[in-house]
Order: C-alpha cells, then sequence, then structure tokens
C-alpha cells in the first residue's frame, strides 16, 4: 500500500482532518479510493444528506466553490466539499484562471469544512502559488503509476491486504497479462474471490479459470514447453502464436520468458534444497519446484545463460531497436535460437 495514502486513511480514521486535500497523479486508483473515503467514511449517512457537497471541475464556477466551502455545516460539526475532475476546472466562464481561482479560499480556508480536490490522470503544476498554498495549509497527495517491475510486488502487497494469497509467480502472470491498470487487475482479484470465497489462496488454476487464459494455448504457459519433452505441445503452441501475434506480443513473451529462465538459472544453485527452500529463492510456489528442478536436466548453466541473453537482445528488438521485422518473425526467430 502506498505510504502516503494509508496515512491519510489513518487520519481518517482518527478524525484528524487537514482542511484542504489536493489529490493528484496520473494512476487513479488511489484517487478513486481516497475520494470514496471522503465521501463515505466522514460523515455519517444523516449528515451527508446537508454536508456532502460534490461539485464537478467541468461544470463549476470558483464562486459555486468557494461560496460551498465558505457555508456553515448543518446539523453537524463539519462539512465535506469534493471538487471532481478539477483538471477540468476553469474557475469562471470569461478567465480561465483554473484552480488558481480559489487562491483566496485556500490562503483562508474554513476550519469547519474538510475541502476535497480530485485531479486525476494527470500532476497539477507545482509550479503554480495554489499547489504551493496546498502544501502550507493541507495536503496534497501524488499519484503515480507504478512501475511495471514493481507490479508483481504491488499485486503480492493488495494480496495481503485482503487476506488473499497471492505468490510471486501468480502475481507475475497477473502483472504480465492484465497490464499496469490497477482497478483492472483489484478488479479481477476481486473476481476470483467472489467466485471461490472458501479460497484463501490465489493459484494459476484460479487464473485460468476465473480470468479468461486460454488453458490450451497461453503465453505464460509457452516458456514450460519450449523448455519440456513434449514437442508436439511446443510446436502446436508456437504455430498457435505466430498464427495469433496479437495473443502473444513480443514484450510480453520476453518478459514471461525471462522470468522462467532466471528461476531455471537460480534453479542450478539450489539443487539438493527442500522444495520450501528452492522456491523460496526462486521466488515461487513449491508446488512448481519439481517440474522447474526437472527441466534443468536438459538445461545445463551455459544453456541457459546463453537463453538469458538472447532474451535481452529480443527484448531490446521487440520495441523497434534495430529491428525491421514484426513480433511473428522475431518470435520464430528467438524460439528457433533457443532449440539450438
Amino acid at each position: 500500500m502506498n505510504a502516503e495514502y494509508k496515512k491519510i486513511l489513518d487520519s481518517i480514521k482518527l478524525r484528524q482532518f487537514a482542511p484542504v486535500y489536493l489529490v493528484d497523479g496520473e494512476e487513479p486508483y488511489y484517487l478513486d479510493k481516497l475520494t470514496a473515503h471522503f465521501e463515505n467514511d466522514i460523515l455519517s449517512a444523516a449528515e451527508r444528506d446537508f454536508n456532502l457537497t460534490i461539485l464537478y471541475g467541468k461544470d463549476a464556477h470558483w464562486t459555486e466553490v468557494v461560496n460551498a466551502c465558505s457555508r456553515f455545516p448543518m446539523f453537524a460539526e463539519m462539512q465535506v466539499v469534493i471538487l471532481k475532475d478539477a483538471a477540468q476546472f476553469k474557475g469562471s466562464d470569461g478567465d480561465e484562471k483554473g484552480l488558481n481561482a480559489l487562491l483566496s479560499y485556500i490562503e483562508k480556508p474554513s476550519p469547519s469544512t474538510v475541502f476535497l480536490i480530485e485531479h486525476p490522470f494527470k500532476k497539477a503544476d507545482a509550479k503554480t502559488r495554489f499547489v504551493k498554498r496546498v502544501k502550507e495549509k493541507g495536503i496534497h497527495f501524488t499519484s503515480d503509476k507504478i512501475r511495471e517491475d514493481k507490479l508483481p510486488s504491488w499485486i503480492e502487497d493488495f494480496g495481503s491486504e485482503i487476506g488473499f494469497h497471492i505468490g510471486r509467480q501468480e502475481s507475475e502472470v497477473l502483472a504480465s497479462y492484465l497490464g499496469s491498470d490497477l482497478q483492472k487487475i483489484s478488479n479481477e482479484i476481486e473476481k476470483i474471490r467472489i467466485n471461490v470465497p472458501e479460497e484463501k489462496t490465489l493459484t494459476l488454476q484460479l487464473i485460468h479459470k476465473y480470468i479468461g487464459i486460454s488453458k490450451e494455448y497461453n503465453v505464460f504457459d509457452f516458456p514450460g514447453a519450449v523448455t519440456g519433452n513434449n514437442r508436439e505441445k511446443l510446436y502446436g503452441m508456437l504455430s498457435y502464436f505466430l498464427a495469433n501475434p496479437k495473443a502473444a506480443p513480443m514484450a510480453l513473451m520476453t518478459a514471461t520468458f525471462y522470468s522462467h529462465f532466471n528461476r531455471m538459472y537460480i534453479a542450478h544453485f539450489v539443487r539438493g534444497k527442500t522444495d520450501k527452500e528452492a522456491a523460496a529463492a526462486m521466488g515461487m510456489s513449491p508446488y512448481f519446484v519439481k517440474e522447474v528442478m526437472a527441466s534443468i536436466q536438459q538445461w545445463p548453466l551455459p544453456r541457459i545463460e546463453r537463453c538469458l541473453l538472447l532474451l535481452a537482445k529480443y527484448n531490446t528488438m521487440s520495441v523497434g531497436i534495430k529491428n525491421t521485422t514484426g513480433d511473428r518473425e522475431l518470435l520464430k526467430e528467438m524460439i528457433g535460437q533457443m532449440l539450438e
């Protein structure tokens, strides 16, 4: 969980409020969550009828916002005012000052008002007087996009928060397949929990069943087919991906193969360890350890190292560097070199 996000949530639980909050950034997941908390967790249901005001940046005039923030609460100690989609806020019809039109209020905010400014999909300009004053008078929270290499850890942490264990391999599968949309990831995980409420651990089988990854031909099983003994399965999968390049973009393919070969590389150094110890070293479920250990019998360390170097090369080519062919030709060439 984002530390600053958690800090704001904790302050809400303790009823310790700043007079103004500016929440912005490219990742809307935390902004949506925070806005929901401000809407639902500060005022009681009865208090919300008279003391919750929601305005929208595209339609609101600055006087409307200031008047809403400045009035006294009715039958309650405080009120909540939320300005949503603040990136579209112009301030007034004739003079587009944007959020700077609210400076006079930010300078002297009402002590009985909690004012939330939601500015999704982009950061507010930190150089403006408005943002500087918000930082002085209240709280400025920015929700940045999570880097791709951090996504698996985020997914594992999210699982821990909701009491649903998600292992490293499962988190990497979700990150590779679903991308970096945190809301989409959380929705898909919750969908699985709704379907199997008695389960406490996310498995690959559940991912295949409820998130829609094909059991027969999916990119996450392909590396195992390449390093396994079933040539019929390998060539069947390769033919499928060559005929359906959109099902396995090279960026996803190289990331999945890298994870697979990296585990095989580590496996060479944990021979003789228990399945639990080996799984911890490889960052995967003990359930899959025997499969990886069996695969390295035919894949000695030098061969794995060569494949890791190949992956670095083809990952670079997949983004257009020193490459004039499409994903289909790259995939065929890469697999051919791995099998040499």
